[in-house]
């Protein structure tokens, strides 16, 4: 104590400026505590990385360490060199008593930086390749480096035919390196000679980028989902003008809730977008909401104009390169569209450049609030509610126009009325006629429409004390609502953040891990149930249906919509709403929230939860959602405090490397959601009988969690890796551990090293989802034979995994729920498909020579896509048309390093019969590629009658290839003994993308005596087929019967060199053979 009066003294002469330091020195011993431990921590950090990085430097001879790991190296060295920060101040005298506190405060925040600046490191490869080292290297063997570089070629030319899909170009930097590795490995013979050219190969191969494809500027216009806009047309009109003009930079639409503002906003986004003509290069949407933050304003910019920022943390930094974006001359004049913005911010602090007459720019905003327009300098329009007829017009859209059509004359009469009423206690707000239509859609007699108008009114009285309108009349909704599982179902979406897109998977998996869906046989049948429940909340209008571009379905609340049932939540069930805050720590009503239910504080910045009162009046806490946070420690003792909890979700704390041992206490846990963190071992689960969720997808962890055998009522276990090359460290789970978790229903344990055997996972016979890998086809052979009831939802990988294996899970995993992948494995023998599948891949299975050494795939009725890479045996892909149902539901063919291959079918079943009605009736998509055997394509005329489907045609690298579509010599004949020159018309009337690549054997499309009518027809690309003289087009004439380009076809791209919007060279079209 002897401290304390020489302070004293200090600020009775200077002042109260030294209060703050005091109050530091309070604490200044738990602060050298804390700094010691912090030190110790970036001490620790800094051998984990020393070693990580010596590690893949021993691995990985001619690499050096990244600039970033040796700076950040450094800056640790420098700051554990300093001089104690005690000594450091000590000579100060009394002064020193006051400021070392506060010293102490800075070097702190100062380590916790360095220290977070690390995270990138502990995960990252920390070393580059040196390429001076390595073409040192390579000049000692240059036939190993010539291989390479062909294979490397071979392998470029396969992801990119797999990555170009219709809406996807390929990138110029892509074109221009495989154009100089062509003309390298031409003059090789030279380069073999004079070993001096070997460096100049090597800087070519490693100055390819990582993407290979782009977006295709002619398809990155992008509509917004919107209802159809009833009203406002005057308000709408105005803005347009106010967009077209030059007088008005600014706008502030603005107006009460619900009254439709996003939905005006929307509809001119759309039309701006499809304008010939368009005035701005970039229309920008983002939505703001409350508690918004710089950091993710300057994130949903840049993602809008499909651009990268820097995570650092640093504000200023982000809205330096931001600025430079907006600058760019492909990105202006923009429109910036701020949806539901809540305060008024500076766009300098954005670093969003000031829209003016001179660059052209525009910025809209809406709110709420008139005074958010007015001090963002806008124009304010403000826009009203609905005049009694616009909003009967758009109540009886939205309720159905039966209801009047039903009835005859006077009761018609009677019901409007009734109906002008029920829409005049609605006050003209969109949003509220179209809820309360939605409620009570579907009512047919007269007098019920009386009982509801009556209804409406007194629920009005009930809630009058509300202090928002709207609410009244929402709130008759909710309570209108079929039962309380739906009203419970409805609530429960406002634990997500405002404006959030929830996945219609993600909610119902909410709702069952709740319990509002009631246990059924099945998990399949449950989830039905709580389609059907979402749709009811759809149809009411409480909910949002949108669907994104890869026709993923997403339901959002709207935002008055989720501030009512936040209000309703606030007494009867209680909900802690904090969701998607912007919050560093944790708010502190979690420390008295007596009575709260569920508390929601997912998307948030929350690192710690550190003391042991936190949740400490949740007693009746069931729900505790932190997923989407910076979370990396968790108090011991905060899951004491919580004994009712039933639902913990701690994913996507990838910062989070362990559990408090306290969880094992959490005997009523049913659901424990740990994706994507860096856990690397999970406390015992033997105690959490009641378990039956256990998410652990993407998290670090090494070993099976022990006790996870014990887990008798677990149902759902995921426990695999994220994606792409992230696989689980996991190599198997005992069969003893499998067999006790009997009541499976769900298996996800692909993406990992786990070796499952048949027979075990066989004898969970109430398994519906299954994604994994058998490491040998007889496992999977066992596996059939076990399974009474087949899985409704599989990904199985038989054999090694390959390339194949990867992408498809990246692709096609998320739209196909049954896929089969058998790489590196035999084929022939036994049954090993089941008859439900949709996606087949086979790569590397020498042994296979067709399709139908499986023995049972006539039965795969139901095959949509047909993968089969580098299979030496493969001879055809069907031996037979006759009787084969594959052949009218297979969607897609990818057929690629197949160098047996010599046709689709065998050569004898062509020569006698001629294909079956409906012979790829169903295909869309066929890409060929490196089948050096394979001459004809599709081998008949007659089989181009049922290619209706057909959208793309991609062969390439195909060495003997000389005809795309073929006739055999009776469809010749018939043709000429008919009309003599008749042209034959080949129709494919779906057919978009037709390409043609290093075929020098081509000499026709088609015969000459057929044309190809391709009225859909996109794109054409032909490159290398120096044998090529035709393109077997019928097109349309124009004045002077001037032959035209299809009026669709929008590229044309002829042996790298030409390259144009066809309509721009008429000449060329008139060349045409």
């Amino acid at each position: 104590m002897d401290w304390v009066w020489p302070s004293i003294e200090i600020v009775k002469l200077v002042g109260g400026r030294f209060v703050r330091y005091l109050k530091s020195q309070i604490k200044y011993n738990d602060l050298l505590q804390k700094f010691e431990q912090s030190k110790q921590r970036l001490r620790s950090r800094k051998h984990e990385i020393e070693s990580k990085r010596e590690a893949q430097l021993e691995s990985a001879p001619y690499h050096v360490a990244t600039a970033g790991v040796e700076d950040w190296l450094k800056a640790v060295e420098e700051f554990i060199g300093r001089p104690d920060v005690v000594d450091e101040v000590n000579s100060w005298g009394y002064l020193s008593c006051c400021c070392r506190a506060v010293i102490l405060e800075e070097r702190i925040q100062e380590l916790k930086e360095i220290y977070d600046r690390g995270d990138n490191y502990t995960r990252d490869c920390l070393v580059i390749e040196d390429h001076p080292k390595k073409l040192n290297y390579y000049v000692q063997n240059f036939n190993e480096l010539k291989e390479k570089l062909q294979c490397k070629h071979v392998d470029i030319g396969s992801k990119l035919n797999l990555q170009l899909v219709f809406g996807k170009i390929e990138m110029e930097q892509v074109k221009r390196w495989r154009g100089k590795v062509e003309e390298m490995l031409k003059g090789v013979k030279d380069i073999e000679d004079k070993l001096e050219g070997v460096p100049q190969i090597l800087l070519i191969f490693y100055q390819l980028p990582d993407c290979l494809v782009i977006d295709d500027p002619s398809a990155s216009a992008v509509e917004l989902p919107v209802s159809k806009l009833q009203g406002n047309e005057a308000v709408k009109a105005k803005i347009l003008a106010y967009l077209k003009g030059e007088e008005v930079a600014k706008l502030g639409v603005w107006g009460m809730g619900g009254i439709g503002k996003t939905t005006i906003m929307k509809h001119m986004h759309n039309e701006l977008q499809k304008q010939p003509k368009p005035k701005f290069k970039k229309i920008i949407w983002v939505t703001v909401s409350q508690n918004f933050q710089i950091y993710d304003l300057q994130e949903q910019i840049a993602s809008s104009l499909k651009e990268w920022l820097s995570k650092d943390q640093k504000i200023a930094v982000r809205a330096g390169q931001l600025f430079q974006m907006l600058k760019e001359d492909k990105h202006k004049p923009f429109l910036l569209i701020l949806d539901d913005l809540w305060e008024s911010f500076d766009l300098n602090e954005v670093r969003i450049p000031e829209p003016d007459v001179t660059n052209g720019c525009k910025l809209v905003l809406t709110t709420r609030l008139l005074e958010v327009a007015r001090s963002m300098d806008c124009e304010g329009i403000r826009v009203n509610t609905l005049p009694q007829d616009e909003a009967l017009k758009l109540f009886l859209n939205k309720v159905g126009d039966t209801v009047l059509s039903d009835h005859g004359e006077g009761i018609k009469n009677d019901l409007v009325t009734t109906l002008k009423r029920i829409v005049d206690e609605c006050d003209g707000l969109p949003l509220a006629l179209i809820t309360v239509a939605g409620s009570l859609k579907g009512t047919s007699e007269s007098r019920l429409w009386s009982v509801a108008l009556n209804q409406l009114r007194d629920y009005k009285r009930i809630v009058a004390g509300t202090d928002d309108d709207a609410f009244k009349i929402l709130k008759f909704s909710y309570h209108h609502l079929k039962n309380q599982q739906m009203r419970y179902c409805f609530l429960y979406c406002a634990l997500y953040p405002g404006d959030y897109k929830i996945l219609k998977e993600k909610i119902i998996e909410n709702w069952i891990d709740e319990g509002f869906i009631d246990e059924m046989e099945s998990r399949q049948s449950m989830k039905d149930e709580g389609y059907g429940i979402l749709r009811k909340l759809e149809d009411n209008s409480l909910l949002e249906l949108i669907e994104d571009e890869a026709s993923r379905h997403y339901v959002r609340m709207h935002d008055v919509i989720r501030d009512m049932a936040l209000d309703i939540t606030r007494m009867n069930p209680r909900f802690l709403v904090e969701a998607g805050k912007a919050l560093k720590e944790l708010p502190e009503r979690v420390n008295c929230a007596e009575g709260v239910e569920k508390v929601s504080l997912m998307h948030n910045y929350i690192e710690e939860i550190p003391s042991s009162l936190a949740f400490s009046t949740c007693i009746r806490l069931t729900t505790l959602l932190l997923a989407y946070n910076n979370l990396s420690t968790i108090s011991e003792s905060v899951f004491e405090h919580i004994p009712e909890l039933r639902i913990l979700d701690l994913s996507f704390n990838q910062r989070l490397s362990s559990l408090p041992n306290s969880v094992s206490k959490l005997v009523k846990l049913t659901t424990l959601l740990l994706e994507s963190t860096s856990i690397e071992k999970v406390p015992s689960l033997s105690g959490l009988g009641s378990l039956k969720k256990l998410n652990l997808r993407g998290a670090k962890i090494k070993e099976v969690p022990e006790g996870m055998g014990m887990l008798k009522n677990l149902k759902c276990l995921f426990l695999c890796g994220s994606g792409g090359y992230n696989h689980l460290e996991i190599d198997e789970i005992a069969d003893g551990v499998l067999s006790n978790l009997s009541k499976l229903q769900e298996l996800i344990v692909n993406r990992s090293r786990i070796k499952l055997k048949g027979d075990v996972v066989g004898r969970l016979m109430k398994l519906e989802v299954f994604h994994g890998w058998f490491p040998t086809a007889n496992e999977m052979r066992i596996f059939l034979k076990c399974q009474a009831n087949r899985p409704s939802d599989y990904f199985i990988n038989v054999g090694s995994k390959l390339f194949l294996t990867h992408y498809i899970e990246e692709i096609l995993l998320p739209r196909f729920k049954k896929i089969m992948v058998f790489t590196k494995t035999s084929i022939v023998g036994g049954n090993m498909l089941f008859p439900s599948i949709q996606i087949l891949g086979i790569e590397a299975c020498h042994d296979i020579r067709s399709l139908n050494d499986f023995s049972t795939i006539n039965d795969a009725t139901d095959l949509r896509t047909c993968w089969i890479w580098n299979c030496n045996g493969m001879e055809c892909i069907f031996p037979s048309w006759i009787n084969n149902l594959v052949i009218q539901t297979v969607e897609y063919l990818n057929l690629q390093i197949l160098h047996k291959l010599d046709g689709l079918f065998e050569a004898n079943i062509i020569a006698k019969s001629s294909p079956p009605p409906g012979t790829f009736s169903s295909l869309k998509g066929v890409w060929i590629g490196e089948c050096k055997k394979l001459k004809k394509l599709f081998p008949s005329w007659k089989m181009v009658e049922y290619l209706q489907s057909l959208e793309g045609i991609s062969v390439y690298d195909c060495e003997e290839m000389q005809e795309i579509i073929a006739s055999n010599p009776e469809e010749e004949g018939e043709e000429g003994e008919e009309g003599g020159d008749i042209i034959k018309k080949l129709i494919l009337p779906k057919l978009k993308g037709l390409e043609l690549r290093k075929l020098p054997a081509l000499k026709s499309i088609c015969s000459r005596r057929a044309v190809m009518v391709c009225d859909s027809l996109e794109e054409i690309i032909i490159s290398g087929c120096k044998g090529l003289r035709r393109i077997p087009l019928s097109l349309p004439l124009v004045d002077n019967a001037q032959v035209s380009p299809p009026p669709s076809l929008k590229k044309i791209e002829l042996d790298r060199g030409r390259e144009s919007l066809s309509q721009q060279e008429p000449e060329w079209w008139k060349s045409l053979e």
